[in-house]
C-alpha cells in the first residue's frame, strides 16, 4: 500500500480563497527561553498558528453550505463522509474561468481507465495546485464545475467530491451552483487538495478526517490516498 499526501502545507503566506483569515504562524516559545525552567537539560519549543476553518486543504460543513438552522456544524458530520473507495477524474484539460459541464465529465470518465461508482469520493485535478502553488494566480486562473457538472455529481451518487484549488465552482460565477448544490444536497467537498497528478486514473482509499472543532464551518484536514 503506498500513502500519497493530498494536503498542502500550512504556512504563513500561503493563498486561501478571498476573504477568508489569512494564515497566521508564529514562534511562541524556544528552547533558550524553556530551559531555565527545568533540570537535566530539558527543554522544548512550539509554534502558534491561527487558521480559518475554510483556509488550508480543508472540507466544509454543512453549516458552511447551508444557512437553515440544523444544518450540521463540521464536529456533527458523521465520520462516514470523509472516507471511502474514491477516483479522481483528469479535468486538465480547460481554460481558466470556465465551465466544465456534465457532457465533459461523461467523456472524461469513458476514456479512464476508472469508472465512477455510486458512493464513491470523487477528486477532480484541475492542477491548479501543481502549476500555481504559492502565487496569485492560484485563486484566478483556473476552470470550475458547471451547474450540469454538479446535478452530474447527483444523478452518480458521488458521496463526496473535492479539488485541487480554492472552490470547485468557476471563479468567475457570480451563482456558484456547485455551492449551491451542495446545499441543496448536503453533499460536502474538500478544497484546496494537493498532489492529485500523482492518483488521476486510479482508484484508491481516500482519508480526510477534519479537525473536530467545535462549531466551525470547516475542517482543516490531512488528506491521502492509500493506493494498492
Amino acid at each position: 500500500m503506498r500513502i500519497v499526501d493530498l494536503s498542502q502545507d500550512i504556512y504563513e503566506g500561503m493563498k486561501v480563497y478571498p476573504g477568508h483569515l489569512k494564515t497566521v504562524q508564529f514562534e511562541h516559545v524556544t528552547h533558550e527561553e524553556t530551559a531555565p525552567r527545568f533540570e537535566g537539560g530539558f527543554s522544548f519549543q512550539t509554534t502558534g498558528f491561527i487558521l480559518n476553518d475554510n483556509g488550508p486543504t480543508h472540507v466544509d460543513s454543512f453549516s458552511h453550505l447551508d444557512p437553515a438552522p440544523g444544518a450540521e456544524t463540521i464536529d456533527q458530520m458523521p465520520l462516514e463522509l470523509f472516507h471511502g473507495p474514491a477516483v479522481c477524474l483528469d479535468v486538465t484539460g480547460f481554460a481558466p474561468q470556465t465551465d466544465i459541464t456534465a457532457e465533459d465529465l461523461d467523456r472524461i470518465e469513458a476514456a479512464a481507465p476508472v469508472e465512477v461508482r455510486r458512493g464513491d469520493i470523487v477528486l477532480f485535478h484541475t492542477a491548479t495546485w501543481n502549476r500555481f502553488a504559492g502565487d496569485k494566480r492560484y485563486l484566478t486562473d483556473f476552470p470550475g464545475l458547471g451547474a450540469s457538472a454538479a446535478e452530474w455529481i447527483v444523478e452518480r451518487g458521488v458521496k463526496t467530491f473535492g479539488v485541487d484549488s480554492p472552490t470547485p465552482d468557476n471563479p468567475a460565477s457570480k451563482t456558484y451552483p456547485v455551492h449551491m448544490m451542495c446545499r441543496r444536497e448536503h453533499i460536502t467537498h474538500y478544497e484546496n487538495l494537493a498532489n492529485l497528478d500523482q492518483v488521476v486514473g486510479t482508484r484508491f482509499t481516500f482519508i480526510g478526517f477534519p479537525l473536530k472543532v467545535r462549531g466551525a464551518h470547516g475542517g482543516p484536514t490531512r488528506a491521502v490516498a492509500l493506493v494498492e
